[in-house]
């Protein structure tokens, strides 16, 4: 069974469920129990300084927490690029350059050896061969990630532009309307 760690999922016209309709999610674990992502395309209409004030002019632009899944959303997590060894005690690997941040850290001393960083309300996620499943029923794309996919200030464009640089059909089906009754 492979793995995707690292890699997007990029929801399929299929995948109609409201909670995960085009949206965009970078698999941050994914093993034999199970795998975590955060949906990098669901800002939030709440700034970040309302929850987290210390970071909010830390994070990319636009500075507002994003909904990062449906499991427990009432708590933060925050994710980094560091194209570096990262901040030591605050920065914790988990596949490529990204990791998880310390948010109980002084964002000062984090900043400096990270690119940028996002902060989500929650997380997605699935148990033992679920996401396999879905994957082999169509509900899902997986596609390499690149940096700036997380740190993107326009979250609202990303289902389409990572379709778009997509070899043939995945490119094509970046100019589907959102609704193909209309068409």
């Amino acid at each position: 069974m492979p793995f995707y760690a690292g890699q997007l999922l990029v929801a399929t016209p299929e995948l109609l469920h409201p909670e995960f309709n085009r949206t965009v999610v970078l698999l941050l674990d994914h093993d034999e129990d199970g795998a975590i992502g955060v949906v990098l395309n669901r800002p939030m209409e709440l700034p970040l300084r309302a929850v987290l004030p210390d970071w909010a002019e830390s994070v990319a632009a636009p500075h507002l927490l994003f909904s990062g899944g449906p499991v427990s959303r009432e708590s933060a997590l925050a994710v980094g690029l560091s194209l570096g060894d990262g901040p030591a005690d605050s920065f914790r690997r988990l596949t490529g350059d990204f990791g998880l941040i310390d948010l109980d850290a002084e964002p000062g001393s984090v900043l400096q050896d990270l690119i940028g960083l996002r902060v989500f309300s929650g997380y997605a996620g699935w148990g033992h061969e679920q996401l396999t499943a879905e994957i082999e029923e169509g509900s899902w794309y997986i596609v390499n990630a690149v940096p700036t996919d997380l740190l993107t200030s326009h979250p609202e464009e990303l289902w389409r532009s990572i379709l778009r640089r997509q070899p043939g059909e995945l490119a094509n089906l970046s100019t589907m309307p959102d609704d193909p009754t209309l068409n």
